[in-house]
């Protein structure tokens, strides 16, 4: 298996410092490419309720053969504005949201549980925390965060509540490195994971800035763009359902960028984001 790093969260808990997620991979297909990412050494694995895989992911978890202590299961809370999420009936709903998702992976816990989308036009992101600090209490969840938060929602939670989140999931890859937020981030003590750390393949992967330092260290653009995460200190999860690329993507602990690497692959940001502005997201 190859041996990939961890980081430490603000809890004590570690997290791999690459794992696997299964974002627009069908239920069907979902079991196939966990058990393959599993097989090939990953044990972190990132899923959603609105990803509708939970149920075969799931089922890839049970039949890996892997001790359960040694995954790291992530998925999150889809925040929809069909629900009221004020008060004890927000606090309810958000309870009853992850029992489902539990219940669809097949896990008496989870490892971390997310905010999927803080929908600021709301404000209900401060009840919904109240909902998950309960469910972190009850010890069915080891650790709890937050995903496309900017730090105007992060300052709030910080203000309002002692449980500071483990970690803020975000859209994140070289074109669109996020330097503000990681700073805000290290400063706090909250972890930064990628989602879309690849670029989702839109242009990223034929950079020729990037094309030039995978041909020098002898690996694929891919596999350069991960091992830049990581010696950036970022959590990524990569997704594919090739079982190649699968453990291609796991296979970069065996080089290590320079610091000319490093600036050619600052040299290509754009500032440009590949999904939507989290502070005018409010998809129902």
């Amino acid at each position: 298996m190859t041996s990939i790093p961890h980081v430490t969260l603000n809890n004590g808990a570690e997290i791999p410092q690459l794992g696997f997620g299964v974002w627009q991979v069908p239920d069907a297909e979902a079991a196939p490419a966990v058990r393959t990412a599993i097989e090939a050494g990953y044990r972190s694995i990132d899923t959603a309720a609105i990803y509708e895989n939970e149920a075969g992911t799931g089922k890839a978890i049970a039949e890996a053969g892997v001790a359960r202590d040694e995954l790291f299961i992530t998925t999150k809370l889809w925040n929809s504005g069909t629900r009221d999420w004020s008060g004890v009936q927000g606090r309810d709903a958000v309870r009853k949201a992850f029992d489902t998702s539990l219940d669809l992976l097949g896990l008496e816990y989870l490892d971390l549980y997310l905010i999927h989308w803080p929908r600021p036009m709301h404000g209900s992101f401060l009840n919904i925390w109240q909902a998950f600090e309960e469910l972190l209490a009850d010890g069915r969840v080891k650790s709890v965060g937050v995903s496309n938060f900017g730090t105007v929602q992060l300052e709030a939670l910080l203000k309002e509540s002692s449980v500071v989140p483990v970690l803020n999931q975000v859209e994140l890859h070289p074109h669109f490195p996020q330097h503000e937020l990681r700073a805000f981030h290290a400063e706090h003590g909250i972890a930064t994971e990628a989602w879309s750390p690849l670029g989702q393949g839109k242009g990223l992967l034929t950079e020729p800035a990037l094309v030039k330092v995978a041909a020098k260290h002898g690996r694929t653009v891919a596999q350069v763009v991960l091992r830049w995460h990581l010696q950036s200190g970022v959590v990524a999860i990569p997704k594919s359902v090739t079982p190649s690329r699968i453990r291609e993507n796991l296979d970069v602990a065996g080089f290590e960028l320079d610091a000319e690497d490093m600036a050619a692959i600052a040299a290509v940001e754009t500032g440009e984001r590949l999904g939507p502005d989290p502070q005018g997201f409010d998809w129902n």
